[in-house]
């Protein structure tokens, strides 16, 4: 274990749980039974990641809302399974293709919910399953909305899948750029060689990406043309679920 790490988030947890005014580095040093520059050494990092701020008044330090921002996007991934279902089921009735709601985790995605499609060729995930979200829609969409520098963190997982796979962090910031644009994105063939896919990002009511709603299906019949021809579709009900869950409508009305 690293003990530097459990100790920061021993400090973090002692000065967050504070209802109080602000601890003292001593009163901290004393209950975490640390020594008190360890406590100021570590209580000065976490103020460098705004976790938290030195009071100006006293000098000590308290907790920012940055743990509460972390705490609602993590409820909102879970909350978005009580919005989403009625618009998964009008989306696989009105296109006859596997309906799925994925979350991102790293440079993967989960699925969180799926709809199959009655189709007896269709695409096959598991809930609780894991794809590379730089290879699949609903990854992909989820990854255009994050902050500048997220995929960067992940260059070296990067690889190959298909032949269709952009594989390459350039290529892929491209693509990222073109999802911006349009507001959707597309994946033809990138996970598995004969499947194809279009989805959307779903937004929560503090404007924070929490999930992306997506359908998939055999390239045969899910074509490129075809995909285009659903992603209005798509995003019309991934606005729907972000209405659901108090989302102000930004990023569809900026991308319409």
């Amino acid at each position: 274990m690293d003990k530097t790490l459990l100790k920061g988030l021993a400090v973090l947890e002692a000065v967050a749980g504070n209802d109080g005014p602000p601890r003292t580095i001593d009163e901290l040093a004393a209950q975490l039974q640390l020594t008190r520059s360890n406590v100021h050494r570590t209580l000065q990092t976490l103020a460098h990641a705004g976790y938290v701020v030195r009071d100006e008044m006293s000098g000590n330090y308290r907790s920012t809302l940055r743990l509460f921002e972390l705490g609602a996007r993590q409820v909102a991934r879970f909350d978005v399974r009580k919005y989403a279902p009625p618009f998964m089921r009008l989306l696989a009735e009105q296109t006859g293709e596997t309906v799925h709601l994925s979350v991102l985790d790293g440079i993967d995605v989960i699925y969180l919910d799926k709809i199959d499609s009655p189709q007896p060729i269709r695409s096959y995930t598991a809930i609780g399953g894991r794809a590379p979200a730089y290879a699949v829609a609903t990854g992909k969409a989820l990854l255009a909305v994050q902050p500048d520098g997220y995929l960067a963190r992940y260059e070296s997982a990067i690889q190959r899948h298909t032949p269709a796979t952009l594989a390459s962090l350039p290529a892929l910031k491209d693509e990222m750029q073109k999802i911006t644009r349009l507001g959707y994105a597309l994946n033809c063939g990138e996970w598995r060689e004969s499947v194809g896919g279009v989805a959307v990002a779903i937004f929560d009511a503090m404007d924070q990406p929490v999930a992306a709603l997506g359908i998939s299906g055999p390239m045969e019949r899910l074509t490129p043309a075809r995909m285009e021809e659903l992603a209005p579709l798509v995003r019309k009900y991934a606005a729907e679920v972000s209405r659901a869950m108090g989302y102000r409508d930004g990023y569809f009305r900026k991308t319409a």
